[in-house]
């Protein structure tokens, strides 16, 4: 643990050549400031002796301008053994005043606890940090090797408190909770996270909700209204699905990143903004891209370091690990026998990929709990889930068809799979989000259709 700098403040050359032998018998190193730098960052700094012998006067104008400052120990040291003096450099904000060669050995003395008590805030706040982190990385469960090393990296980037992260992911692996720990583990804890699903907004609201608008600014606007960005000043804007952002809006958020400010829309003024962005996609970005579909300019911006979830197929024995941490808090939720792991169990959900990730496993766990007699987990109400494919006799697809029939029928199985989430059904398809909609858009009954949050 660092034990800070003593800092001089050079007044007067007077007793100049006790300060490096005072600061090696403390264990501390030195730092010689002139006059005009005023006050020290307090960043390392665990105590100031202002030299002042025979510059008292000196003294008490630097105290005057620099003295009240919130910072580390403030130590005059002159030669002027009045009581008056002494007050007086206290008032004016000093910790203590010492004339030497007298008082040497109290300064020695003050000094030394004003060093110990940097170390032990140090610490505290060490712990603090440390306290925080492991709280914030709690609600994350598993111990493969994929997901720790994505947490390793998560870890180094959370203090940097202004850096752009995108976190890539299928659906339900869990990018918000991510983003979530992020903020939380950060320096902007204390401030908010605003969640946004970019695909739920509606295209004619999407600038006014992340921007804000002013009275009149559109027909509905009667009045005044902060935008996203303004509400999670100081903290955090978490932007879900970014990739399905509108190209015009796109531009105004690469703005906002480079200029730390928004506009509202009607407005003409710009507002300041403090704000970390966090973004996340399940979609191939650099796909996007090559279809004119997302900036490529923004997306290097965002994408300045990026983070990968991996899915629950890849995680091993952390599905077991899930499985079990939200059987314990789904049996206390539901008031219901919590029913053991048995062999059966742990072979159908390890031998199962789980398309779905961490949000189907969820599901299953709670349905299977619900529906299981007390005190035990059916592997039958376990796997009974939609995604594990189609009844063939449901005529879900029709045949004899037309292939342009038989492929909109599949584009809406697909979609009712993943419960209107268009990016993962366009994934599932193996085609773009936009031939996607195309399909879905020949046919009348899947146009009021809403995408859901992932």
């Amino acid at each position: 643990m660092k034990r800070g700098s003593l800092v001089i403040i050079g007044l007067s050359e007077a007793f100049s050549d006790i300060w490096q032998e005072l600061a090696d018998g403390l264990n501390v190193q030195m730092q010689r400031l002139a006059e005009e730098t005023g006050m020290p960052a307090t960043g390392d700094v665990a105590a100031v002796i202002v030299a002042a012998g025979g510059a008292e006067r000196e003294a008490m104008d630097w105290l005057d301008q620099h003295g009240q400052s919130v910072g580390p120990a403030v130590f005059v040291v002159g030669a002027d053994t009045g009581r008056r003096t002494a007050l007086r450099m206290v008032a004016r904000g000093a910790n203590d005043y010492f004339a030497l060669p007298d008082d040497l050995e109290i300064l020695r003395n003050e000094a030394a606890s004003a060093i110990e008590r940097y170390v032990e805030s140090a610490l505290s706040t060490a712990r603090h940090a440390e306290g925080v982190q492991d709280a914030a990385f709690a609600g994350i469960v598993g111990e493969s090797a994929a997901l720790k090393d994505e947490l390793r990296r998560a870890e180094r980037v959370m203090h940097h408190r202004d850096a752009s992260v995108l976190i890539v992911g299928e659906t339900g692996t869990g990018k918000e909770l991510l983003a979530r720990v992020i903020h939380e583990g950060g320096s902007r804890s204390a401030a908010p996270f605003v969640p946004v699903n970019c695909s739920a907004l509606p295209a004619n609201l999407v600038e006014s909700e992340l921007f804000g608008h002013e009275k009149g600014a559109f027909t509905g606007a009667h009045a005044a209204k902060p935008g996203l960005f303004e509400m999670a000043d100081g903290g955090t804007l978490f932007l879900d699905e970014v990739g399905t952002m509108p190209l015009e809006v796109q531009a105004k958020l690469l703005r906002v990143l480079e200029d730390k400010e928004v506009r509202r829309v009607g407005g003409t003024k710009s507002r300041k903004v403090d704000i970390r962005i966090l973004a996340a996609t399940n979609v191939d970005m650099e796909e996007e891209i090559r279809n004119g579909d997302f900036r490529a300019d923004l997306y290097f911006r965002l994408a300045i370091i990026t983070l990968t979830v991996p899915p629950l197929r890849d995680r091993g024995d952390d599905v077991l690990l899930l499985a079990q941490n939200y059987l314990e808090r789904l049996a206390e939720l539901h008031q219901v026998p919590l029913p053991p792991l048995s062999r059966e169990v742990s072979k159908a959900l390890r031998g199962y990929d789980w398309p779905g990730n961490v949000r189907e496993l969820r599901n299953a766990i709670e349905r299977a709990l619900l529906l299981s007699p007390p005190g035990e987990l059916d592997v039958g109400e376990l796997l009974r889930t939609p995604v594990m494919g189609v009844d063939e006799g449901s005529g879900a697809i029709p045949f004899p068809a037309s292939l342009l029939s038989i492929t909109e029928a599949a584009a809406r199985v697909m979609l009712e799979l993943c419960d209107g989430n268009r990016s993962e059904a366009a994934r599932r398809l193996e085609i773009s989000r936009q031939r996607l909609s195309r399909i879905l858009g020949k046919n009348p009954k899947t146009q009021t259709k809403q995408d859901h949050l992932d």
